[in-house]
């Protein structure tokens, strides 16, 4: 690597981070340096497949002896990237590195502090219903788990079989997992409860859906069902004699930011932003209301054919304004892209969702955060020149980006002008960033260790205006777990598009008011979903936010 940061690179386990003097001692073997960058794509498809567990009666095998295993040998792994002398590669093989080493440091993460299949019982899920709009799915998870939007709809027999011979997995699944889970993190295991019960009746859901159409598959989930069930009987028993702090430190965090999400900041910079964006959102949001204040409210929408026809029409009215303003080279894929994600009316007087809640009233806020699924379609439709890019950052590792760039385009379009006829959406846009910097700072505290999770939420549903995200609602009490399972995921949203920011700034700066914002959102979307202080140096030439978050 680069000579200036050879000896931090070398390091094994802890690296040197800022406001910590902590090292390990190197003791990766030193191998004979190579220039080539497809060694370092071999290497790449060779990590991946020592990254995935080994499997024991065709379940991932997450042992103590497996982990203590795979921990050992990940020195060996480092040694081997280390000695890439990548000093005359152009910038954009150089960050290909990055990721790799980035993804080395989150494995090294997950075996000495975030310990996952120890501590985390809803790591074990084993089906996923739902999609998700980032590339690789949220949080720490289980291999082979059954990720059913993965495959085609409706099912083959095919599909089905693979599917049912997964399922019929789960009782071994949680054979191991009540071996492997000796850790006692209070919080992961009373939330995780509630998971493995939704589990369960995703699973029910499934199974009758099916039943006449596969019926061997629809038995398979009802054992996978009775699996589930009893598996959060067993966590119930369990979660009385669990005292112990669910949050990584401080310290942990930061480590993480800088070595993982290579962002450049520290559990101190990032709470202080996010209260900065807290407090800035309200004002703005008090300040919009005022203007606003004799125009009718927001309605939301009364029935199925209002909501159908509103999502729709928000749509079209996105997409064609980003065209009619130059903000991105459109494709044919964006279009279905968004209408996919046009879901079923909920007739209730209940409160939705939050997001719902901002959806039924007005299309666009929302329309513009889709911008993760014209992500995912671009990464589908156009693969990138990179072989290392074209396969998800492991860990969630691109969060900066993919939902950096999904809040940024909230305000980016607002402030081009897309809301000018429609001044009540403008509250939605800063209740919406309220949300986020409110949930946000609820997981860094609790990774603080200073937040329990139920004041995780409380604090949250405080700083949420209009009522809208109470504390034992369901999104509200859904992300602060995911947020205490996945450091920096909660804060990724505001810091990545605080980011996103700096570099527009920059690329402007550079241009002397040349600036062509079509330009620069086709080249920033060619970069791939990975960390913003990446794209900054291959779109600047400026390394200096990824050497701020190396301490170089």
């Amino acid at each position: 690597m680069i000579k200036s940061t050879r000896s931090l690179l070398l390091l094994v386990g802890l690296f040197t981070f800022l406001g910590c003097e902590q090292k390990q001692k190197d003791t990766s073997p030193q191998l004979p340096a190579t220039k080539d960058y497809g060694q370092l794509v071999t290497l790449f498809n060779e990590w991946r497949e020592f990254h995935t567990p080994k499997l024991v009666n065709g379940v991932a095998d997450y042992s103590a002896a497996a982990m203590q295993k795979q921990q050992l040998e990940l020195v060996q792994w480092q040694a081997r990237l280390n000695a890439f002398d990548t000093t005359q590669w152009p910038i954009k093989h150089q960050v290909d590195w990055y990721l790799v080493w980035a993804e080395m440091n989150s494995l090294d993460f997950d075996h000495r502090v975030k310990q996952p299949w120890v501590r985390d019982p809803a790591f074990y899920v084993w089906f996923y219903p739902y999609p998700s709009d980032v590339p690789e799915r949220e949080g720490a998870n289980m291999y082979g788990a059954v990720d059913l939007p993965s495959y085609s709809s409706p099912l083959s027999e095919k599909d089905a079989a693979t599917i049912a011979a997964q399922l019929r997995k789960a009782p071994a699944v949680y054979q191991q997992a009540k071996v492997n889970l000796t850790g006692n993190a209070k919080d992961l295991w009373v939330t995780s409860i509630r998971t493995i019960k939704e589990q369960s009746s995703d699973l029910n859901a499934f199974a009758t859906s099916i039943e006449k159409t596969y019926p061997d598959l629809a038995a398979a989930a009802r054992t996978a069902q009775q699996a589930s069930d009893q598996f959060a009987e067993w966590l119930t028993t369990q979660v009385p004699s669990k005292t112990g702090i669910s949050g990584v430190g401080k310290e942990n965090y930061t480590w993480y930011l800088k070595n993982v999400h290579l962002l450049p900041l520290t559990y101190e910079s990032e709470e202080t932003l996010l209260e900065r964006e807290l407090y800035r959102s309200h004002s703005a949001l008090r300040l919009m209301e005022h203007q606003n204040r004799n125009l009718p409210k927001l309605e939301k929408a009364a029935n199925a054919e209002a909501y159908k026809k509103l999502l729709h029409q928000g749509v079209k009215d996105y997409l064609d304004f980003f065209e009619k303003q130059e903000i991105i080279t459109m494709k044919p894929y964006m279009d279905p892209a968004m209408r996919a994600q046009i879901h079923e009316f909920v007739d209730t007087k209940e409160l939705r969702g939050f997001f719902d809640e901002v959806d039924y009233r007005d299309p666009m806020p929302m329309r513009a955060h889709h911008n993760h699924w014209i992500d995912l379609a671009r990464n589908r439709e156009e693969p990138y020149e990179s072989a290392i890019r074209n396969v998800p950052l492991l860990d969630n590792i691109f969060d900066s980006r993919a939902e950096g760039m999904a809040t940024a385009m909230e305000e980016l379009v607002m402030n081009m002008g897309m809301l000018e006829k429609r001044p009540r959406a403008k509250e939605l846009v800063y209740i919406m960033l309220a949300q986020r910097a409110a949930r946000g700072l609820g997981g860094l505290r609790q990774h603080g260790q200073e937040y329990t999770f139920d004041q995780a939420t409380q604090y949250a549903s405080k700083w949420v205006p209009w009522g809208l995200l109470p504390a034992d609602g369901g999104t509200i009490q859904h992300e602060e777990q995911f947020y205490l399972q996945q450091p920096g995921y909660g804060s990724s949203y505001v810091m990545g598009k605080i980011l996103i920011d700096q570099l527009i700034a920059e690329y402007a700066r550079q241009r002397e008011g040349k600036f062509v914002l079509k330009e620069f959102m086709d080249d920033f979307n060619r970069k791939g979903i990975i960390p913003v202080p990446l794209i900054y140096w291959e779109m600047t030439g400026d390394k200096s936010m990824l050497n701020r978050a190396l301490g170089t």
